[in-house]
């Protein structure tokens, strides 16, 4: 798949896994559902659910390490920055010849354009928050978020 062909896919996933709302108890069900299919597949992963700054929901599962909090806080800020997909943002900038990390001119140490965190999504209303995996290479991350997010919300 060519860069400008994720993109679009990334986009449609983006247009397509929106919440008609989203409060606590979706975030719970939402964290659990990760935390479930991490368990189930032995994934050493760290789970962070956020809405407007407010951490709703944190989990790590066995193999995690305090490492994989700092790439949740990181990769989410993009998300809260940019209001897309952290592995969006970093295949644009891949896309179009550069690199997040040298021209974004943000902080690396705040920032990383890294899959693995989601906007969450509300219709009509826009990104109020993330949901985030560290823990696997960052495709694998992505890709555990969405599929998660399509179970929860009953789309594929």
């Amino acid at each position: 798949m060519s860069g400008r062909e994720l993109l679009d896919e990334l986009a449609a996933q983006e247009s397509r896994l929106v919440f008609d709302h989203f409060d606590e108890q979706t975030a719970w069900d939402l964290g659990v559902a990760l935390r479930e299919a991490g368990l189930a597949a032995g994934l050493p992963i760290a789970i962070s659910i956020r809405r407007n700054g407010q951490e709703l929901f944190h989990a790590a599962l066995p193999g995690a390490s305090a490492d994989n909090d700092g790439w949740l806080a990181r990769k989410s800020a993009v998300v809260d920055r940019y209001g897309r997909s952290s592995l969006r943002v970093g295949e644009e900038f891949r896309v179009n010849g550069g690199s997040f990390d040298e021209d974004s001119r943000l902080d690396v140490s705040r920032f990383a354009a890294h899959g693995g965190a989601f906007p969450i999504l509300v219709r009509g209303t826009g990104c109020i928050g993330t949901v985030a995996v560290s823990g696997l290479p960052q495709l694998d991350d992505h890709r555990l978020v969405v599929e998660t997010l399509e179970a929860v919300l009953g789309r594929d």
